[in-house]
């Protein structure tokens, strides 16, 4: 940051990359994500003249850059930074801003723009991006002068930070980001800045009476309860009240692999049998059935209480029994006090240990399957071997479709921001993005990279960024040869299928090896350890490129369409 001027001295005048740099340290940024345009050269005058200066990470496409950035968000909880030139660098990142739009995640991106002097004559790359990406952010914008830049920037960032949490868009005409402004910055933000208002009392009390007149209540843990810092009083909830909990998305660790009351693995008994589920912090959308829930035994469909994080986030599509807004945190502790008033204790002992049978149950049924010596190798045999090898502070990231699948449900994150995945947008390619950030945030934890075959197609040229700047990743690939989503359920509804194969055994190992890290093939499943050892060992960024069974589809009960 600038030194703070004397009041009675005048400010040093700064350009426009030099107001963005120092406006994105204040708001904890500590890299820029990007990839080299001249439209934003300021930008990066602006980082290398820091004091000190902040890093920029220059990766080989824009999806990548904005993915890095949205991923920093999820694993620090503070805003990311992606600086993307103008017309199609812009364009280029829209996937990556789509998916931190819906899954909560703070972060600005901040695009080139021709000159205003020159608008409507053609200048180069002249397009108005505001429009584009309004539908995907909390605000779309183009700053024209440098006299309001930094308002604008701080704006941004504290709106991107705010509840619910999401991406910012600006771009900067060449006048706003070239020009000079010497007004003060604006004071650093505080700690409290973005944070949420307090729950209604009323309703979590009258949340906390549905649960202590429950006899078979679930607890569900989604992303936005470790995005709002509520992942403790999540925890203390739990474990006061004793609900059977499953979790997804970031809410993965918060309940710690081998809790007594995490019940992911006997999910459909947990769903089908409750009698209230709560779910916090995440959408009822399809990978929660749209929250309709209940229901086996010919027993009616459960109430549903919502938790978010903010207002315009609780569901309208199905009639609550409760639902409350604002700090999560504070949700969790206010339901507990009234739950305490009225509960019996031990009151679902006996609906816990039912489900955790039937998680033990499915839990023992895995056995074989990570153990298989089939050939071609099943791709649960990965997993047989990578779990063991995992520290309990590795970054799982998961970028595919079916072999991603084995991983939710093999890979249980021992603490949590550990997990990271696509999202409800399921957008693949966020692999290599979110692997930079991972190794950025956690430089002495192991960071794993899962990969479909088809994921890796869309930043597999990425990995020359890992080498680059010297950022070891362990990446595997399950290589079944086909877009394993399609194929399969196109089989089963026409009896045929088209446009869904991928070459066998295709060298995404040699890729790797090309642009500077290392990898191999593996086609025998006893190679699988060795080959993980030998990827956790080298230090650079390796791909374990495992040839799997086509023949074996994930079992999955919706295709979420």
């Amino acid at each position: 940051m600038t030194e703070p001027q004397h009041p009675d001295s005048a400010p040093t005048p700064l350009h426009g990359g030099q107001i963005a740099v120092e406006i994105a340290r204040a708001h904890g940024v500590r890299t820029m994500f990007t990839l080299s345009g001249g439209h934003v050269f300021p930008l990066y005058d602006g980082a290398v003249k820091a004091d000190p200066p902040m890093p920029i990470l220059d990766v080989r496409h824009e999806q990548t850059a904005v993915f890095a950035a949205e991923a920093t968000a999820k694993l620090t909880r503070c805003p990311g930074l992606a600086v993307l030139t103008a017309g199609p660098g812009i364009t280029n990142g829209v996937s990556a801003v789509t998916t931190a739009h819906f899954n909560g995640s703070p972060l600005l991106v901040l695009g080139g723009r021709a000159a205003d002097s020159n608008w409507g004559k053609g200048a180069l790359q002249e397009l108005d991006h505001p429009p584009l990406l309004a539908p995907v952010t909390k605000h779309s914008a183009t700053v024209h002068t440098t006299a309001t830049l930094a308002a604008d920037l701080d704006d941004a960032f504290t709106l991107a930070d705010a509840p619910h949490r999401g991406p910012v868009f600006l771009d900067l005409s060449l006048e706003a980001a070239f020009d000079v402004d010497a007004k003060p910055l604006p004071p650093a933000p505080t700690a409290a800045s973005g944070r949420s208002v307090a729950p209604d009392p009323e309703s979590l009390a009258a949340i906390g009476t549905l649960l202590a007149r429950a006899a078979k209540p679930v607890l569900v843990i989604g992303s936005d309860v470790w995005m709002d810092g509520a992942e403790s009083a999540a925890l203390a909830f739990a474990e006061e009240t004793g609900v059977p909990v499953i979790t997804n998305g970031m809410g993965r660790g918060i309940l710690p692999r081998g809790h007594r009351q995490l019940v992911t693995r006997a999910r459909s008994a947990a769903f089908g049998g409750a009698d209230l589920v709560i779910v916090a912090g995440t959408p009822l959308d399809f990978r929660l059935g749209y929250g309709l829930f209940g229901g086996r035994d010919g027993n009616p469909l459960a109430p549903v209480v919502h938790l978010a994080d903010s207002p315009e986030q609780l569901s309208t599509h199905l009639g609550l029994a409760g639902g409350a807004a604002g700090d999560l945190a504070a949700a969790f502790t206010g339901i507990a006090e009234s739950w305490r008033g009225a509960a019996k204790p031990g009151a679902y002992a006996d609906w816990l240990s039912t489900l955790r049978d039937r998680a033990a149950a499915a839990v023992a049924t895995d056995t074989d399957l990570l153990t298989a010596a089939s050939d071609p190798i099943h791709p649960a045999r990965i997993y047989g071997e990578l779990l063991p090898r995992l520290a309990d502070d590795a970054v799982v990231i998961g970028d595919g479709g079916d072999f991603v699948s084995w991983a939710g449900r093999f890979v249980e994150p021992a603490r949590p921001g550990c997990w990271l995945d696509p999202g409800p947008y399921g957008c693949l390619g966020t692999g290599l993005g979110y692997a930079i950030a991972a190794r950025l945030a956690r430089p002495s934890s192991q960071v794993v990279l899962l990969f479909g075959d088809g994921a890796a197609g869309f930043s597999l040229m990425d990995v020359d960024t890992l080498v680059r700047h010297r950022l070891p990743v362990v990446m595997v690939v399950g290589n079944n040869a086909c877009w394993g989503l399609e194929k399969h359920p196109m089989q089963a509804l026409y009896g045929y299928d088209v446009a869904a194969d991928l070459n066998p055994e295709a060298r995404y190992d040699n890729v790797v090896r090309a642009l500077g890290g290392g990898g191999e093939l593996v086609t025998d499943p006893r190679g699988i350890g060795p080959a993980l050892d030998r990827a956790f060992a080298s230090g650079v960024p390796y791909l374990v490129n495992v040839a799997t069974d086509q023949g074996i589809a994930y079992p999955r009960s919706t295709t979420g369409l």
